[in-house]
């Protein structure tokens, strides 16, 4: 005798899912059946859920497929002949919120609820907030990694999208106000669910360190909107530069200097280090970690042409200018300055 197949109850449903209030939810959901029972699963089938316990005595709060329901406003818009009972609610609130157990009620017996697996549903104020990861050469940066200037780079946004009316929106913005070159993009991660991206590219410079980037999700809901945001802040290591250099006419240059590491200043005179000179006087203001001024007050026996440079110095480069003192011979002032600088 050719053997027998037979098909139990058994029913496929996430465990977990957020919804947003006053948006929606879709439970995706398929189910199977005693086969003894196809027979009485025909097109006016309905399908129930009850929340918050799987007794209909016991007070569960009941949503049908054929009846108008007052506590539920919904569908089931899986074809439920064919197994499937994938479900959408509509304007959402947090009464919304408990466990799910589903029932399928046929013709002649055929009426089972699903006790061995139900739903969670969790209805939450606002959307999570996005991920956000940054990618240096298309190699993922940790966040507290520091890249080169001159790298290549590419901030990315994601975020899996909850039910709404109306897709959601990701959008950059930046401390510095900057011009963000951005594109977005729609990708099915899974059935039903679609994860949103948008992505910044650029090429790392010393402007753009301490800049922080924000990626904000939005979503355009029917009496509202609601929006959650994630950001990153770059930390770029770049070569000293000189951002100021100038003398007064006295005795006192001051200099200006920047880096990733914080650098370090040094004078020559005439191309000697001015730490070898007597009657000279050296300072120095931390302006931030990446920002020095250096100021030097020159003796005032020198009697010749000499050229004054400002180095600044760190572990990725270095950086110098000069300047060319041009002795006076009256008392009220020691030196002028000449207009030409190099670097």
């Amino acid at each position: 005798m050719p053997s027998v197949w037979c098909r139990d109850w058994s029913i496929s449903l996430p465990e977990k899912i957020e919804a947003l209030n006053g948006s929606c939810v879709t439970i995706n959901c398929t189910f199977d059946i005693n086969n003894t029972y196809d027979k009485d699963l025909t097109d006016s089938a309905a399908g129930v859920w009850l929340k918050d316990g799987s007794d209909l005595s016991k007070n569960a709060k009941m949503f049908y497929s054929n009846r108008t329901n007052l506590y539920f406003e919904g569908k089931i818009i899986g074809k439920l002949k064919s197994k499937n009972c994938t479900t959408i609610f509509y304007n959402v609130t947090s009464n919304y919120s408990g466990q799910f157990f589903f029932r399928i009620e046929g013709n002649g017996g055929l009426k089972y609820t699903y006790t061995q697996k139900s739903v969670s549903i969790n209805v939450i104020a606002s959307p999570p907030k996005p991920t956000v990861q940054m990618f240096k050469d298309q190699m993922e940066v940790k966040l507290r990694e520091k890249v080169l200037e001159g790298s290549s780079m590419c901030l990315r946004c994601s975020a899996k999208t909850l039910c709404s009316s109306s897709p959601p929106t990701l959008t950059w913005s930046s401390t510095d106000r900057l011009h963000l070159n951005e594109n977005s993009r729609l990708q099915l991660d899974q059935p039903n669910q679609t994860e949103i991206i948008s992505d910044l590219n650029f090429t790392a410079t010393h402007l753009l360190h301490g800049v922080t980037f924000i990626c904000t999700i939005t979503y355009q809901l029917q009496q509202r909107i609601t929006t959650a945001q994630n950001y990153i802040t770059l930390s770029v290591q770049y070569a000293a530069k000189i951002s100021f250099f100038s003398c007064n006419r006295t005795d006192v240059c001051l200099c200006e200097a920047h880096g990733n590491p914080s650098p370090k200043v040094e004078w020559h005179l005439s191309g000697r280090l001015v730490s070898n000179f007597t009657n000279t006087f050296i300072s120095e203001e931390r302006l931030s970690s990446t920002d020095l001024r250096s100021f030097i007050s020159l003796h005032q026996s020198l009697t010749h042409t000499d050229t004054l440079q400002c180095v600044t110095i760190n572990t990725h480069g270095n950086a110098s200018q000069q300047i060319q003192l041009l002795h006076c011979s009256y008392e009220t002032s020691k030196f002028s300055v000449s207009t030409s600088v190099s670097d």
